[in-house]
């Protein structure tokens, strides 16, 4: 315990409030586990970075809770007949924070050069954004005005504007970039509900409330509520949790081993200490965990369909998600897409069938010669509980796994490579649309240039998943992604785990914070009281 104790002394001394402020109890205050990376929205790639950015910038256009798209900078839109032209027309009223370099006003409001120039950064190979495949589409954006911004792309995309809700598609003023170069990373200057105030790096990052934001709430009121939001860098989760349950943080986002027992029932409800203190928010999360081949491997057991598909049928998943989860989480037995996107068929996938899983392995035995059929898999630490769960159960199949496990950043590299024969993954969703998961199964996506790490190809795949671009009808379109996914479960390049839920828990205390499928952290309509 007294590594827990040594924590959380230092959580109240990171955490601590002037005493004196008497409106210090208006500060949101939550941990992330790793430093964050850049302030720059150019940069947002990691949900730690999109986090702390989401309260210092926006964009032409924003999700809602239901990923529906909204106005943001951008109070209006048309698109043309041919689904390639988009015109935007910018509000008025929205200002840059303050900062010396924007003259004797200290501040200028922003114009469609602006977005001109910030979408055209994206692009420079200078800067070297990881956002950069988000403009693969544009051909070209234009400034008509101070208020009007035109976007043309290579081919209709219909879902362009959710592409453009991302971070990395914020509006950022030239001449502070300039002025600071690399270093904006550490000096952001935006239009957000919070403007930066102070970064430790490591240790502690405080954004202060804008008193100037654009928006306001349903009652007329500006936003944000909050005076300011404090985050720290404690790196253990279960230290995390410990400042939480003292009610040193305010909030705590998903869902660890190491405490998930302490918190919640077998069943996925609050365990009765905390129900007085603590509130628990759960809903849809679009990502997919999932086991895949590299498709490409010169190894029999994983070039066998019999084999990809025992593993498929081998394990009890809703059994898996009530030990391991404690119910958080729905048993993927529908295909890649995740339930809560339209192209979800839970009927396309696999059940749980253990006679059918030892017959097929048995046949690939007599097929292949191969009497002790042998896959190796790949995982990092956090998910060795599940591997060994899958692991126990494809034994009783007749089939051995062997579970190997690495740091995250060498199973990033070698998957990116064609190294790995099986491993794990999931897939978060950039932006809401189905045609996001199936981007992984397009034949000219292979990694490392694209996000397709199993290699697989199929030449009716990759027509359907070309007319789905030109489809501008919703339900067709919605159709052709059902097709494509079923034709994936069928020739079984990976193996759905679960199709995750965003689990948030806040004190009491806490009123208006929201949840949504891609787990964004948005602070502009929480209030504490």
């Amino acid at each position: 315990m007294s590594k827990f104790i040594l924590f959380f002394v230092l959580g109240l001394c990171l955490l601590n409030c002037d005493s004196r402020d008497d409106r210090s109890h208006l500060v949101f205050r939550y941990n992330e586990h790793k430093n964050i990376g850049s302030l720059d929205p150019a940069f947002s790639k990691d949900l730690a970075d999109i986090w702390a950015t989401n309260q210092l910038f926006n964009g032409l256009v924003q999700m809602d809770d239901q990923m529906r798209v909204q106005p943001s900078i951008a109070e209006s839109w048309q698109i043309s007949e041919d689904g390639k032209e988009y015109i935007f027309t910018l509000r008025k009223d929205v200002f840059f924070h303050k900062h010396e370099l924007f003259g004797p006003d200290s501040t200028r409001a922003v114009k469609a050069i602006d977005f001109e120039y910030s979408l055209n950064r994206l692009i420079d190979n200078r800067l070297a954004s990881p956002g950069r495949w988000v403009m693969g589409k544009v051909d070209s954006f234009k400034a008509i005005n101070d208020s009007v911004l035109m976007i043309k792309l290579k081919q209709p995309f219909p879902a362009f504007l959710g592409l453009l809700s991302m971070k990395y598609c914020s509006v950022v003023p030239r001449e502070i970039v300039e002025h600071y170069k690399n270093d904006f990373r550490a000096n952001p200057i935006g239009t957000g509900p919070f403007y930066f105030k102070r970064w430790e790096e490591n240790i502690k990052l405080v954004f202060r409330k804008n008193p100037d934001y654009f928006e306001r709430d349903e009652n007329g009121q500006s936003l944000p509520h909050l005076e300011a939001v404090a985050i720290t860098f404690l790196p253990d989760k279960q230290s995390e949790f410990l400042q939480f349950a003292q009610g040193n943080i305010d909030f705590v986002s998903g869902l660890d081993a190491s405490y998930k027992d302490e918190i919640l029932t077998a069943t996925g409800q609050l365990q009765s200490r905390y129900v007085k203190d603590v509130n628990m928010i759960r809903g849809p999360y679009l990502n997919t965990e999932y086991l895949a081949f590299f498709m490409e491997a010169e190894v029999p057991e994983v070039q066998s369909e019999l084999i990809r598909k025992a593993i498929n049928l081998g394990f009890d998943r809703k059994k898996m998600m009530t030990y391991l989860r404690n119910g958080i989480g729905i048993p993927a037995n529908g295909g890649f897409i995740p339930k809560g996107l339209p192209g979800f068929d839970d009927s396309i996938g696999f059940r749980y069938d253990p006679e059918q899983s030892k017959a097929l392995v048995s046949l690939f035995k007599k097929e292949s010669g191969i009497s002790n059929p042998t896959v190796t898999l790949t995982t990092t630490s956090n998910y060795l509980s599940f591997c060994e769960f899958i692991q126990r159960e494809l034994q009783k199949s007749g089939l051995e796994i062997v579970v190997d496990v690495v740091p995250a950043s060498s199973l990033k590299d070698s998957k990116a490579n064609g190294k790995l024969n099986m491993f794990r993954a999931s897939w978060i969703a950039d932006y809401p649309d189905a045609e996001n998961y199936l981007s992984l199964y397009y034949s000219k996506n292979f990694a490392p240039g694209g996000p397709n790490y199993t290699h697989f190809t199929n030449p009716d795949f990759d027509l359907w998943y070309e007319t789905a671009f030109l489809q501008t009808d919703t339900k067709a379109r919605e159709n052709l992604y059902t097709k494509m996914d079923s034709l994936v479960m069928q020739a079984t390049p990976v193996v759905p785990l679960f199709y995750d839920e965003v689990v948030r828990f806040t004190r009491k205390e806490v009123k208006g914070l929201g949840i949504n499928p891609v787990n964004l952290l948005d602070l502009r309509r929480v209030k504490k009281e």
